[in-house]
């Protein structure tokens, strides 16, 4: 298996520094490695500019960098495909994934409720929140929020009041801007008492548990049982995903988020653990 990891953007031939870590500890154990262009990526037709650095026929790929779109991702399967290159997820594995919508149903007994409408418009924000009905919530589209302005773009006290329910969608459209993805998604809220903790798993395995990247240095006393989610990750079939997990107020661990784990960030202190699995996982 190769590696696929961002080039630094004036340095072509060197990763990404946020990356530059997991190079060099892919490198120690033996692991191929190509760097490709983030920006061109992202681009509009840059897909092929963005691979021309992965040599050609070299076989199965894992991508470790920046979030794409779904869009975005299929264009770079596609692109890497002409080279004789195929990514261990595919373009529908990562929507599946990266986007609420793919996930919701398979976790829906251990994640907060959730309804969602596709497109950005007021009347489709109104059919969420009338949909998950009374209460608190917590918006966010098909793969953010904007948790870091929790009050006046996150969190809705009262689903029944339409009108300071609708500012903060306003303001959350307005700080998505052009990262706006799918529709609105309305959550349910609920309490929680630990940050958050990121598993990651391969093959509907858990294979490593840590802090979230969010709080690198913050782990709860003690940390979640996992089994009870291995039969629902393992009904997505899908290769490599992260789950972020948080104890709610009743003594209960409660999934936050699924994500594409590559492009899952990972807190400096797992990056030599989490390259031991890519390095487990090209040897099965």
């Amino acid at each position: 298996m190769m590696l696929l990891f961002p080039a630094d953007p004036l340095r072509p031939r060197r990763p990404d520094e946020h990356y530059a870590e997991e190079v060099a500890a892919a490198r120690e154990l033996g692991l191929t490695v190509a760097f490709v262009d983030h920006d061109e990526l992202t681009r509009p037709d840059g897909a092929r500019a963005g691979v021309a650095r992965v040599p050609h026929d070299s076989g199965e790929a894992l991508y470790r960098g920046w979030m794409l779109t779904a869009q975005q991702y299929a264009g770079f399967e596609a692109a890497l495909r002409e080279r004789g290159v195929r990514l261990v997820t595919d373009a529908g594995q990562y929507r599946r994934a990266h986007e609420l919508p793919g996930w919701y149903q398979a976790l829906r007994e251990v994640t907060p409720r959730a309804e969602w409408r596709e497109g950005d418009t007021r009347e489709a924000f109104d059919a969420a929140r009338t949909a998950l009905g009374v209460g608190a919530a917590v918006l966010r589209d098909y793969t953010k929020s904007a948790k870091h302005h929790w009050h006046e773009a996150a969190f809705i006290p009262d689903l029944q009041d339409a009108e300071a329910a609708g500012k903060v969608a306003d303001r959350f459209r307005e700080l998505r801007d052009e990262a706006f993805t799918g529709g609105y998604v309305l959550r349910q809220f609920e309490e929680f008492t630990s940050d958050e903790v990121r598993t990651w798993w391969v093959d509907g395995e858990c294979r490593l548990v840590g802090a979230h990247p969010d709080t690198p240095q913050s782990l709860p006393s003690s940390l979640p049982a996992t089994d009870v989610c291995t039969p629902l990750i393992q009904k997505l079939a899908l290769r490599f995903v992260t789950l972020d997990l948080a104890l709610r107020t009743d003594g209960v661990w409660r999934v936050i988020e699924l994500g594409d784990g590559q492009v899952s960030d990972c807190p400096p202190a797992l990056v030599p653990e989490l390259v031991r699995q890519y390095a487990a996982a090209a040897n099965r």
